[in-house]
């Protein structure tokens, strides 16, 4: 069977030189929290600024307990002028 007949054509992958991967990158919008015992929704929130990347916490939006956290490699290299 062709698979136009679904509406489906099967995974598309962009390579050229200006595409971006549009799943490089994943936020969390429910994790488990331990107090709660359920998923929840979270807030995340800037921890650390390292040389390497941002390190943010995930926040259970109902107690404010750290539920998780993700290390953002995208961040620009700091430059520092002396």
């Amino acid at each position: 069977m062709d698979s136009k007949n679904f509406g489906y054509a099967g995974p598309t992958r962009h390579t050229g030189p200006n595409t971006v991967d549009a799943y490089k990158e994943f936020d969390a919008m429910e994790l488990y929290c331990a107090r709660c015992k359920q998923a929840v929704p979270v807030r995340k929130r800037l921890l650390l600024v390292l040389p390497e990347g941002d390190k943010y916490e995930y926040l259970c939006a109902l107690c404010s307990a750290t539920v998780g956290t993700k290390m953002d490699r995208q961040a620009k290299p700091i430059s520092l002028i002396v």
